[in-house]
């Protein structure tokens, strides 16, 4: 296995892992503009998206695929917004924001898409506590391995 990213590392690497596979690591993003809110991070070297190996992209589709299965079932998401930004962290990643009109509820914590339904408003998140980070990550993974 190899070390993790930087970029990994900033989303909070282990303890924001939802799955990992060979190439690619989904992380719960401390930061959620909508509840769900993930980074997906490539793990290969790569700081711009053409440099990705084809394995690399071969594997990036049924990541995809799982992501939006969890994600559908978790928020019952509308749309879904795949961010590529790459501005601040270097390494390949998106920003996987599920969107919906309204509020969702999660542990005590009321999360609005404050963007819906425009683009997603990144600065209005709600900042997640280790505690519900931690349910959250457990959530999502337990839902990571019943999806298809």
């Amino acid at each position: 296995m190899t070390a993790p990213n930087a970029t990994m590392l900033k989303f909070g690497h282990p303890a924001s892992v939802v799955a990992e596979t060979a190439l690619w690591s989904v992380q719960v993003r401390p930061q959620q503009p909508a509840l769900g809110a993930l980074v997906l991070v490539c793990k290969e070297p790569a700081t711009a998206f053409g440099q990705l190996s084809p394995a690399a992209f071969t594997e990036l589709q049924g990541v995809v695929a799982k992501v939006e299965a969890v994600l559908t079932r978790f928020t019952a998401y509308q749309k879904i917004n795949y961010l590529m930004l790459m501005m601040v962290d270097p390494d390949v990643h998106f920003h996987v924001i599920p969107r919906y009109e309204g509020v969702r509820d999660y542990r005590g914590l009321s999360f609005a898409d404050a963007g819906w339904p425009g683009p997603p408003a990144l600065g209005q998140a709600v900042a997640l506590d280790g505690a519900t980070l931690a349910a959250l990550v457990a959530d999502l993974k337990a839902m990571w391995v019943d999806a298809t």
